[in-house]
């Protein structure tokens, strides 16, 4: 990860995205055991979700509330230091944790950025939405030139 930021400085970085389905916000420590009950109820789902699979994350024996914290920690860091940005998945009405988008700069030839997203097993009908949802607030409303993203 480079240590500049991925986005212009004058670029104000959305806090929200907000739909009939879901909102999004930026993740950080105060979701950490939501998060961790989210992404650890699913993990196989998630690992057959497109974008996810290298095999690295989730981890199958699944990780500390303690390094799930930490993990949470470093992306609100890139956050702040406007070098990827992370996103919780919340529902809209409840505000439970149902999955997350992370937004880095790309490691792939021929693209700016890579994005990938998850929604927990129970809520799978909301991954081609999230998509579709994050799809287009990032073509229209962020500078990220082309996008590693894989369809739904």
């Amino acid at each position: 990860m480079n240590d500049h930021a991925f986005v212009p400085d004058d670029f104000a970085v959305p806090l929200y995205l907000a739909t009939p389905q879901f909102r999004l916000e930026p993740l950080g420590p105060q979701h950490n055991a939501a998060d961790h009950a989210a992404w650890t109820s699913s993990i196989e789902h998630i690992r057959a979700t497109p974008g996810f699979p290298d095999g690295d994350w989730p981890p199958e024996g699944g990780m500390t509330l303690e390094a799930n914290l930490a993990d949470l920690q470093r992306h609100a860091n890139d956050f702040a230091q406007r070098r990827g940005f992370t996103y919780t998945v919340l529902d809209p009405d409840s505000g439970e944790v149902i999955g997350c988008v992370y937004i880095y700069p790309s490691h792939s030839e021929g693209h700016d950025t890579d994005v990938s997203s998850w929604v927990r097993a129970d809520r799978a009908e909301l991954d081609v939405p999230l998509y579709e949802a994050v799809t287009a607030w990032l073509s229209t409303h962020w500078p990220l030139g082309t996008l590693n993203y894989h369809p739904r």
